[in-house]
């Protein structure tokens, strides 16, 4: 959907620019054949003028897993990306964080921990959103913390899957509770992530919150659809329970955000109406999206606050969302990161203004009346003398001009304009302080250049962060975990739970030191609804191929324990992946099965051995050379299976229901290299083949599409996640990480850039970027250069290996 967004033409942008419409210089009419007149917008900025209160541009962490590897990241990196997101002037400047409340179950990308697995057994330190919350206020303690439940541990539910019962309030209250304890005031409370509403629980709630002294805290409901505010006005108690109608989506799930509607029933409540979900963008790609759905919210919706989701691509590039957000950081060994985009767009908004300001909206509209042309919206301090007009050009094709008139007691001196080009790849044309106009007699004009963010302001105080990503690299093998050094959290470092909650405690079984155990003890209250629901978390790094992931595992009852190898992709909302599993249970059953990105099982080889019972700790062992898969038990051979599907992946434990197992001494040993291969690289575009441009091996020859003919320029060799030809490398170009960077020829240096590894789709990620190999707009015509570009399983991005 990205490469759809970001490469789309509008229709409307093609359209010829209208011009005399109201709040509109007046301009005749372009004769047949003429030019169209340039666009010329007056924006009269009236202190005087009414406006709804701004309530903030925020993001989400949650729903789920998102967030999760940046706990992990080394400092000074961690700080540095922790400073992108919250910190004031220096880089998204985020108003608004809302966190997921974490129920042990799948929520889209990840599960997140609950802090009561088992009914009145609460634990404030179980997950990391308190982590990052408590790092978000630190850097801007006028943040404001939003909580929202995707799913919850099975006794909320009350024997069923629904979060409306008298157990979620007791929940939410214990949750509350611990928020407390870390010193985090929540100002928002929502109740289940798009799905729906009960009014009663609402008004319980409200009632309950009361009760425990978080009166202050405002509820909002329903996080799903309008239809919450269509039961608000016919049901005063309802009304009077809910604060805020939160809404999902209102611009267009995976949109271009370009119209953004609420109803006439939504705007009678009197009620603040948010976008409080909104987003699912690429953190590049998506940021002309976000551009638009921040102001155009509240011109076509009201909507006061907007929320993207999610604040952070802090998850592995196997996962279905995993470019998403303001910026991405997926390897915590290397500390490479990237600040998307997203965040510079966010930064017009949220750098110059605060929560609390009021839009003023004889200052707000649509360029030249057409929304073809682009938004503006602008928003005054409190005390009626700062005010700032953000400006969105994303669909316009030619340089307009605004004409600002300052008047009704707000500042008519020096303003200063802040820029982001979104059109341009270059981060140095993102944020950039373009220069300071002195008005006369409260007017002046600025031009307006099509595809950028503007910001006219009188604030001070903006800034960009310097901070540089190190290179990104391989975790190198082997690699051991024994689980008895502290990681941030109570998540081992690296892992990633799906589904359960793995966390560091004492070992039992007579064993000292900390083991990893899985402490979800029921089936929790389901967000997703994935058709395998059993817990399991894996780690590491997706260039993997031959190694041995070997751990102790002690059952704690009757059960099957799992070990994960090559995992690959995994389906969207976990309904599948691509992964070998070893699987073994207390009495003595053992298999290896394959699963696919549907959840379809198949047994590889299986037997019995003697049974391990419960109460002690054995060692299991899964090896994958080449096609060859070998399980062990206790230092014995178990059996053996072949099979091609999956050449390389990440490693992880699981159980496969939800029983309370531990593991200890979790170890990867490297195998030995796969025999280089060598022949043509096939595309899944019939008869195409990738060629080096005229045979030339030189340094920046393009890589190219071509006719599959056999010749020596097609002759490519693969070893090393390697690939070269006539003794050079594939290579993307300058270590680019952004989609459209092209890929060419250059001397082979070990560079990530130029290591390719192969996904089960059939793709090829780039190890550097996280992004695929790529035809660009699936052309089959011969001398096409190819890219990198989200991946997407594209037939344009399927290549088979020799």
């Amino acid at each position: 959907m990205a490469r759809t967004l970001a490469r789309r033409t509008s229709l409307l942008a093609s359209l010829a620019l209208a011009v005399g419409s109201i709040g509109t210089l007046a301009a005749e009419t372009p004769s047949a054949g003429a030019a169209p007149a340039a666009v010329a917008t007056a924006i009269a900025v009236n202190g005087a003028s009414g406006g709804l209160t701004f309530d903030g541009v925020g993001a989400i962490s949650g729903g789920g897993g998102n967030s999760r590897l940046l706990a992990d990241y080394p400092e000074p990196e961690r700080s540095r990306i922790l400073d992108y997101l919250f910190k004031p002037g220096y880089g998204a400047d985020l108003q608004v964080l809302k966190i997921e409340i974490g129920g042990d179950t799948n929520s889209t990308d990840g599960a997140e921990s609950s802090i009561e697995h088992s009914q009145g057994q609460v634990d404030c330190d179980q997950g990391y959103e308190w982590w990052l919350a408590e790092q978000a206020e630190a850097r801007n303690p006028n943040i404001k913390l939003y909580g929202l439940s995707w799913g919850a541990p099975g006794w909320v539910g009350s024997g069923s899957n629904t979060f409306f019962t008298s157990n979620a309030i007791t929940y939410l209250m214990d949750w509350m509770g611990c928020a407390k304890q870390h010193k985090l005031p929540i100002s928002y409370l929502g109740g289940w992530n798009e799905r729906g509403f009960d009014a009663t629980w609402y008004e319980n709630l409200k009632t309950a919150l009361v009760s425990h002294g978080y009166g202050a805290t405002k509820i909002v409901a329903a996080d799903s659809d309008w239809s919450v505010a269509d039961a608000m006005t016919t049901d005063p108690a309802f009304k009077k329970a809910v604060d805020i109608v939160g809404v999902h989506y209102p611009c267009g799930y995976l949109s271009s955000e370009s119209t953004c509607n609420s109803t006439a029933n939504a705007q009678s409540l009197g009620k603040p109406l948010w976008a409080s979900e909104n987003g699912s963008e690429d953190a590049n790609d998506g940021a002309a999206a976000t551009a638009r759905g921040i102001n155009r919210g509240y011109l076509d919706g009201k909507m006061t606050s907007y929320i993207n989701w999610p604040v952070i691509a802090a998850l592995y590039q196997n996962m279905y969302f995993s470019t998403d957000g303001m910026a991405e950081a997926s390897q915590p060994w290397s500390g490479n990161y990237s600040i998307g985009k997203n965040t510079w767009v966010t930064a017009q908004t949220t750098q110059f203004t605060q929560p609390g300001w009021h839009y003023v909206d004889s200052g707000s509209g649509y360029l030249g009346g057409n929304r073809a042309n682009g938004s503006f919206v602008t928003l005054k301090s409190t005390d009626n003398h700062d005010y700032s007009t953000v400006i969105e050009t994303m669909d316009a094709t030619a340089a307009q001009t605004a004409n600002f008139t300052v008047t009704g007691g707000l500042s008519t001196g020096k303003v200063h304009v802040w820029a982001t080009n979104v059109n341009s790849s270059n981060p140095s044309d993102y944020f950039v302080h373009q220069q300071d106009i002195t008005p006369s007699g409260g007017r002046y004009s600025l031009t307006l250049q099509p595809g950028y963010v503007y910001t006219v302001t009188t604030t001070t105080g903006q800034g960009k962060g310097t901070a540089t990503s190190p290179a990104a690299s391989a975790l190198t093998l082997p690699y051991t975990d024994t689980f008895d050094t502290h990681a941030t959290t109570t998540s081992p470092k690296y892992f990633s739970d799906m589904n359960g909650a793995f966390a560091t405690t004492s070992c039992d079984g007579g064993r000292t030191g900390q083991c990893l155990r899985q402490e979800a003890t029921s089936t929790p209250v389901r967000w997703t609804n994935e058709p395998y629901d059993g817990p399991y978390t894996f780690m590491g790094d997706s260039s993997w191929s031959n190694y041995t992931v070997t751990t102790d595992a002690y059952f704690e009852q009757s059960s099957t324990v799992e070990l994960l190898g090559r995992v690959n992709l995994q389906g969207r909302n976990d309904n599948g992946l691509d992964a070998y599993h070893f699987r073994l249970s207390d009495t003595g059953a053992w298999s290896i099965q394959k699963s696919d990105v549907n959840w379809n099982f198949t047994t590889l080889a299986s037997g019995t051995t003697t049974a391990p019972g419960t109460g002690s700790w054995h060692t299991l062992a899964l090896k994958m050379q080449g096609s060859t898969l070998t399980a062990s038990l206790d230092g014995k051979t178990l059996g053996s299976a072949v099979d091609n599907s999956y050449t390389n992946g990440q490693a992880g434990l699981g159980v496969t229901d939800y029983k309370t197992d531990e593991f200890d001494n979790f170890a990867l040993t490297p195998g030995q290299p796969t025999p280089p291969q060598t022949g043509p690289i096939t595309s899944g575009l019939a008869g195409k083949c990738i060629a080096d441009n005229a045979d030339s091996g030189t340094d920046g020859a393009p890589i190219q599409m071509g006719d599959c003919d056999g010749s020596a320029a097609q002759n490519w060799t693969y070893a090393n996640q390697t690939l070269t030809i006539n003794g050079k490398c594939m290579d993307v170009v300058g270590q680019g990480t952004t989609n459209g960077t092209l890929v060419d020829l250059w001397d082979c240096n070990g560079g990530a850039n130029q290591q390719w590894v192969p996904r089960a789709d059939g793709s090829l990620l780039s190890v550097q970027s996280g992004k695929c190999l790529d035809d660009p707009g699936f052309n089959t015509a011969n001398g096409t250069q190819l890219d990198i570009w989200d991946c997407n399983s594209g037939t344009n991005q399927k290549w088979t290996l020799p």
